[in-house]
């Protein structure tokens, strides 16, 4: 059965990690309804100046330093860590990514519900197979991103500490491919694909994902704080679409006339489906169509290179 969304309209709402891509479509939105304040290390004045175009308030922090939360509010009736690090320090990623997490949600016990945006990248690669909530977890990403996944599965586990000790009703949300008309994975695919540039595939193909729009997370995240509780849910959290690199790089190339060039190499990152049943018994289907999304976000960020 679905849970009932949250209204945030009026309330007061903590965003961590707000200038990234995935979080700052949100700060937009919802700074419009909501008193919003945004967490983040701001060492680019352009940064906080743009967050406050958006009508949400700057807090300068690193979660890497507890002491640096001193002195902060801690009145939020709702708080979302969108917040990363992946400098490729293990101290240093580990100290901001889940001791921090740890630490802020300490700071912000007093909230309604804390909703902690993880990754599907904390799972261990096993083909074409979805991968439920309960699935072996695994170093996924460590090619690239070397602290990635270790750091998102240390994470989890502070929090869901941190909230049973403190009963703070909490989410977990394992988000798979977030895209939107400010960019993502596609995007940097078509790049490639303009400039000739070979894209990595796992030989185990089709290379299969759950992208997630922007429109769909926002109008979502109600529900996923509406779902929190002190037992902490965990849910994946993707769009409704499989869709495979491949498919997604056939559509570009559909739209622009760029050819792709797919290369081969078992390092690379392996096909990530996930199942969704708890997703949509908890939150619903999602709307956009990864066709649509994607002509939208070729539309906003590069228009001149769309045929016809």
């Amino acid at each position: 059965m679905t849970v009932s969304p949250v209204d945030l309209s009026g309330k007061k709402i903590l965003v961590t990690g707000p200038t990234g891509q995935v979080a700052l479509p949100l700060v937009e939105q919802v700074s419009s309804i909501a008193d919003v304040y945004a967490l983040a290390r701001f060492r680019q004045p352009e940064q906080r100046e743009q967050i406050e175009r958006l009508g949400a308030t700057a807090l300068q922090a690193d979660l890497a330093d507890s002491t640096s939360l001193t002195g902060l509010p801690d009145d939020f009736d709702y708080v979302m860590n969108f917040a990363v690090v992946k400098s490729g320090d293990f101290e240093y990623d580990l100290a901001a990514n889940a001791e921090g997490l740890g630490h802020l949600m300490v700071h912000c016990r007093k909230v309604k519900a804390f909703l902690h945006f993880s990754s599907t990248a904390v799972y261990e690669y096993v083909g074409h197979e979805p991968r439920r909530e309960n699935a072996p977890l695994g170093d996924n990403h460590r090619v690239m991103f070397p602290t990635y996944s270790i750091s998102k599965i240390a994470a989890e586990t502070v929090c869901r500490f941190v909230a049973r000790e403190h009963g703070i009703p909490t989410t977990i949300a394992r988000l798979s491919v977030p895209y939107g008309d400010n960019g993502g994975w596609m995007y940097y695919h078509m790049l490639m694909m303009q400039q000739g540039i070979a894209i990595d595939l796992h030989p185990d193909k089709p290379n299969y994902y759950n992208p997630l729009h922007a429109d769909d997370y926002i109008e979502k995240i109600p529900y996923l704080l509406g779902a929190a509780s002190t037992d902490v849910t965990t849910v994946n959290f993707g769009g409704s679409q499989k869709v495979s690199i491949e498919e997604w790089c056939a559509y570009l190339s559909e739209l622009t006339g760029f050819e792709p060039v797919f290369k081969d190499n078992p390092q690379a990152f392996g096909s990530l489906c996930i199942d969704l049943e708890k997703m949509h018994s908890l939150i619903g289907e999602t709307s956009v169509d990864w066709r649509d999304g994607i002509r939208r976000q070729m539309q906003n960020l590069a228009p001149e290179l769309l045929k016809g």
